[in-house]
């Protein structure tokens, strides 16, 4: 009795973990994948392949590593994707930069100069890049509360009474006002495929204007903001897992699940603290259980992927970008903070979020990579004028 008490309090946490993660982003992943031209078949068969490898990643890492590591969908990845537009080459090129985003990251974890390569971005610029792409998407609720304030105006109310009563939940919240609201308006339509969804197999395509304006893109956001971050969340807690079997592994579930539809997993960030901090077991060495738990937990989420495409299919497209742009407002202020907080690449960071949120596309290549173009040339340039202004006893 006492062994099953013990094992309670990391499972539930493991359980919350993956519940908060997959209800409060699901709606982001949904639109990036429609946004670089997936069915709704194919996008229902990118978020069971998603929740299926990650399911199977977090259990692994938990029971391999004894660390509690959260494992989720890369959120900055799939917003990205909802601002870059279907690549030329339409759906199957876009499955290739999954493969390609994925192969890179097992290359981090098998080639330290690369991780070097990705840590030389300053930090700033990385940020401002991530910032560009949300917000646009952040900036859906205030358009849903003009364009249909019925519906919008109580999924912003839920979100916010929820965000100064139980924060987390936020998010969650305003996703089951956004589906009562969906079924006041006229209810929900099955997909094609019914609510089960089934794995789409795609053969991927691989172009150059996907290469430039997806995979390396995705893999910069993923890296920069999801598992630089997640390693960091657990450190802050005491673990320090090695990090060539986390890209590893976790590389090898993005290209497993990219024929199907899924475009990155990677350590959680958000998340990553309700299963490493002392919430999830007063005993360190007891939390690894959460990532057993909520790998399971997304074993079975997994099933529901034909119901949540059910519900964002139903609903308004303004009112799925409300509750996705809600979703966002947190990383988006923490990319904003970050930009902006050092005062040498300050211009160069304002440059890449201003070029990345311009939504423009050269060479078929999408903004993102244009905005980290434009902050790293005026970084350079800036840092070549100064170093031609400094004294020349400074320079030795």
């Amino acid at each position: 009795m006492t062994r099953r008490a013990d094992l309670a309090q990391p499972v539930a946490a493991g359980v919350v973990a993956s519940l908060v993660g997959f209800a409060s982003s699901f709606t982001v992943v949904l639109t990036g994948l429609n946004g670089v031209g997936a069915t709704d078949a194919q996008a229902a068969s990118g978020l069971l392949a998603l929740c299926v490898v990650m399911g199977i990643v977090a259990i692994g890492i938990g029971l391999r590593l004894r660390v509690p590591a959260s494992i989720a969908w890369s959120t900055p990845g799939a917003a990205l994707l909802a601002t870059v537009g279907v690549p030329g080459g339409g759906w199957p090129a876009a499955v290739g930069a999954f493969v390609i985003a994925g192969g890179l990251t097992v290359l981090a974890g098998l080639w330290a100069r690369l991780g070097r390569l990705i840590a030389a971005i300053p930090g700033p610029l990385a940020s401002a890049m991530l910032a560009g792409v949300l917000l646009p998407i952040c900036a859906g609720p205030a358009r849903a509360v003009v364009e249909i304030p019925a519906q919008a105006g109580p999924v912003v109310a839920t979100w916010l009474a929820l965000v100064v009563l139980a924060r987390r939940w936020a998010v969650p919240g305003a996703l089951v006002a956004a589906a009562v609201a969906t079924a006041l308006g006229g209810g929900f339509d099955a997909p094609d495929g019914g609510l089960l969804a089934r794995p789409e197999l795609t053969t991927p395509a691989f172009t150059l204007g996907a290469l430039v304006g997806i995979a390396l893109p995705l893999f910069i956001v993923t890296m920069a903001s999801q598992n630089v971050t997640g390693m960091t969340v657990l450190a802050s807690f005491g673990y320090r897992p090695p990090l060539r079997p986390v890209l590893l592994s976790t590389g090898a579930g993005s290209i497993l699940s990219a024929p199907f539809g899924g475009h990155a997993i990677n350590l959680a960030a958000i998340t990553a603290a309700l299963s490493a901090g002392p919430d999830a077991h007063p005993d360190p060495e007891r939390r690894w259980v959460a990532s057993v738990a909520g790998g399971v937990v997304y074993l079975v989420l997994g099933l529901g992927a034909g119901l949540a495409v059910a519900l964002v299919s139903s609903a308004p497209p303004v009112l799925v970008q409300c509750v996705a742009g809600l979703a966002l407002l947190a990383p988006l202020a923490g990319a904003l903070a970050a930009a902006v907080a050092t005062e040498a690449t300050r211009d160069a960071a304002v440059a890449t979020l201003v070029v990345s949120a311009s939504g423009i596309t050269a060479f078929q290549i999408s903004a993102p990579f244009w905005g980290l173009v434009a902050g790293l040339l005026l970084f350079a340039v800036q840092r070549g004028v100064a170093a031609r202004a400094m004294p020349t006893e400074q320079r030795a």
